[in-house]
């Protein structure tokens, strides 16, 4: 009974992205040898070991190595297929060595491929890969937070374009590109693509080709519309998930519903704008909205997936593995519907690249993913702060603000990188205990060291509490010379976890007791982004 429970953990633990990896190390100069000539060459501009000023750092740098190899080498095959050819190593991987790897998934050498991994192993992995497929490749980049999956995902979509340009008629390209974020704060740090200085990736030469062709979306508005020309190229989507999703109609429509749907009125050009407007649900009795049908007319479509709220739990994996019954009103089934409107259109969805912060979920190694960079590495190599973790009994108490404070303003002084003040960060459990309790004893600790009350900035997401200059500056805690990089002490409800990006923060203090290990990641890890030309401490 245990050498079968020792099995099953085998092929729990095999991480197939390790051994993609250390082929593509191994055989680097004949696998380049396949690619296009303008591919070779936007890798050399981004390679940090081939150029000095290269803008990727070296995790995003392999991640977008990986991506073209699974595109050039690899022809966007399915994870299960590549998998099967590494191990039969038949088609591409034909006379490839066996790679054995240690505990730490450090490069052993050369080992047969028994030693790798058992029979028995190998078809319970490539069981849960297809157990998991769509009908178009489903990838997965685990790159912790910190180390630039945003930029990763725009440079990604640049060489999908660019290539796109130079071979319109060549399917392995996406000619437009949506990207959905979870919510809307992981939205608006998206806008991050929009301004971002193209050259810092893309050859000089072709950067006019974005400047005439490139159109950007935001659909960060219940009532936005989507604005793109059915059959047009070249469109960079960026969605709230709520924006684009399949609905499903429970109740039974009363009288006035269905007067309402049979005498709908033809709208002619616009139809589309008010395709969401109640009209008569089809057989499967689902309605889709106005930019879903927009969407479903665009050729060629990539779909890049920011689960920066998934990176840990049984959220991801039922997005990554969730199936397609009538009832899963989920993101998973929102993309295969496109991707089966697309091919009943003609055109198809290229494939879905999802970017997230691990490639586990609890013990299980998601199947779908052909990169990883983990923090314990990011820390290491100065890509982020480093923690300093300081445990305390209970922390509802003046005492915890006292010292939460004090502790604080030594760690940080005389520190200001990038002529940014260093902030503080505390998460209370609700706003009447933030403004009854938390609030008040902040004000009283800032009082004992000379800080004004000015220095906070509260945001709950209530408009009663939080003002639109409070949002404004909360935006702008990074912004050198604003109102809000003078805010210093940011009190939060259920704001400041995924997508929240402040360099500038130095330290996060629970001021509640939260019970959800993923509330308690995602919120501590905030303060660990990097700043400045040195490795400071975030203190948790």
């Amino acid at each position: 009974m245990a050498k079968a429970k020792q099995s099953s953990s085998a092929a729990l633990d095999f991480a197939f992205f390790n051994y993609l990896w250390a082929f593509y190390q191994e055989n680097k100069g004949t696998i380049r040898k396949s690619y296009r000539e303008l591919s070779k060459k936007f890798l050399d501009y981004n390679d940090p070991t081939n150029r000095i000023d290269a803008f990727l750092r070296r995790p995003q740098f392999e991640a977008l190595e990986t991506y073209v190899f699974l595109k050039e080498f690899l022809n966007n095959a399915k994870v299960e297929k590549i998998f099967e050819d590494w191990y039969d190593s038949k088609n591409q991987f034909e006379n490839r060595k066996a790679t054995g790897f240690g505990e730490d998934d450090s490069l052993q050498g050369s080992l047969l491929l028994g030693d790798v991994i058992e029979l028995k192993n190998y078809q319970a992995v490539l069981k849960k890969m297809k157990d998991n497929s769509r009908s178009y490749p489903n990838y997965i980049f685990a790159l912790t937070m910190g180390t630039g999956k945003t930029l990763l995902m725009a440079t990604c979509i640049f060489y999908e374009f660019l290539l796109a340009n130079k071979w319109p008629k060549d399917e392995k390209y996406c000619h437009n590109a949506l990207i959905f974020a979870p919510d809307k704060t992981v939205l608006q740090s998206l806008r991050e693509i929009e301004t971002f200085d193209i050259s810092k990736v893309v050859p000089k030469e072709y950067v006019g080709i974005f400047d005439a062709n490139l159109k950007f979306h935001f659909l960060d508005e219940a009532g936005t519309s989507l604005s793109t020309m059915d059959g047009s190229k070249f469109n960079l989507i960026v969605s709230n998930t709520q924006k684009i999703i399949l609905k499903r109609q429970h109740a039974e429509k009363s009288a006035a519903q269905q007067l309402f749907e049979n005498n709908q009125p033809d709208y002619g050009e616009f139809t589309d704008l008010y395709g969401d407007l109640g009209l008569p649900a089809n057989e499967d009795d689902l309605k889709t909205n106005q930019r879903f049908e927009k969407l479903s007319r665009l050729p060629q479509l990539g779909i890049f997936v920011d689960e920066a709220h998934h990176s840990f739990g049984k959220a991801l994996k039922k997005d990554m593995m969730g199936g397609t019954t009538k009832t899963d009103n989920s993101l998973r089934r929102t993309i295969d519907e496109l991707a089966k409107n697309l091919n009943e259109a003609g055109t198809r969805v290229v494939a879905c690249f999802n970017y997230t912060g691990t490639p586990y979920v609890g013990e299980d190694v998601l199947p779908e993913v052909v990169y990883a960079f983990n923090l314990k590495n990011a820390i290491q190599e100065h890509y982020l702060k480093s923690p300093a973790v300081h445990s305390y009994t209970t922390t509802r108490t003046e005492d915890f603000v006292k010292i939460a404070v004090k502790d604080f303003l030594e760690a940080t002084k005389d520190i200001k990188p990038e002529g940014l003040l260093p902030k503080l960060a505390f998460f209370a459990s609700t706003v009447e205990e933030l403004t009854e309790e938390l609030k008040p004893e902040l004000e009283r600790q800032l009082a004992e060291h000379g800080i004004s009350s000015d220095k906070i900035l509260v945001n709950v997401g209530d408009a009663k509490r939080t003002t639109s200059d409070d949002i404004r500056n909360f935006n702008n805690l990074d912004v050198p010379g604003t109102e809000g990089s003078e805010k210093q002490f940011i009190l939060l409800v259920n704001k400041g976890r995924e997508g929240w990006n402040c360099r500038s923060l130095f330290g996060v203090a629970m001021y509640r007791s939260p019970k959800s290990k993923v509330f308690v990641l995602q919120a501590t890890m905030r303060c660990l982004r990097s700043i400045g030309n040195k490795q400071y401490t975030g203190s948790i």
